[in-house]
């Protein structure tokens, strides 16, 4: 039994030393989710977005059949008011989760998302091959009005030992998903109108 009274941090940090993930409703106010998802709106209208590719340095391609999204790379020193207070609230996270769980994450890299209709992103872990950087994935949605019949579920495998048993998770607006990128094979399924997030992780010194 969860003890009442826990606040946001401590739900999240529970969460993950019990099942190593984590789903938090309006981690951030209404108002802040509606900003953040005007900006990233315009932005993408503005073709301030690339194709998402996967792999990094000279592994980076573009593969449309494994992911077909759209992202926007965060940039601290040049972000608007809305992600520096988001940039803010997942601070208050880390420095939380590293008092509570002696985690080590010491930086956090992100990027806004764009899925198109149609756009997915097959099943994969988020921690490169070869680099254990990657600790802890957190994904905030931006949605407003989302149904459930519009799709765009993030489905995340819960047992490794049983690849049938999964969570789907809906992009409400102001939903804050957290996993450990190691253990956790997820996929984007295709969503019936556009569907937008911020992505990021934090990330441990190797």
């Amino acid at each position: 039994q969860r003890p009442e009274g826990l606040d946001v941090h401590a739900r999240i940090a529970l969460d993950l030393g019990e099942r190593g993930w984590s789903l938090c409703e309006d981690f951030l106010p209404p108002l802040l989710v509606s900003q953040l998802l005007s900006e990233a709106r315009e932005l993408w209208q503005g073709g301030g977005f690339r194709p998402a590719g996967v792999g990094r340095g000279q592994k980076f391609e573009v593969r449309p059949e494994v992911r077909n999204d759209w992202v926007r790379w965060l940039d601290a020193r040049a972000c608007s008011g809305a992600q520096q207070l988001y940039l803010n609230a997942l601070e208050a996270l880390r420095l939380a989760l590293n008092r509570q769980l002696y985690l080590g994450l010491f930086e956090y890299e992100g990027h806004l998302a764009v899925y198109r209709p149609g756009s997915y992103y097959r099943k994969h872990l988020d921690r490169f091959e070869g680099s254990g950087l990657r600790t802890l994935s957190c994904i905030l949605y931006l949605n407003s009005g989302w149904h459930y019949a519009d799709g765009g579920q993030l489905r995340i495998y819960t047992d490794p030992d049983n690849p049938e048993r999964y969570r789907e998770v809906l992009p409400f607006g102001g939903r804050l998903v957290c996993f450990y990128s190691d253990r956790f094979l997820h996929q984007v399924m295709p969503a019936r109108r556009s569907r937008f997030s911020i992505t990021g992780w934090f990330k441990q010194r190797t």
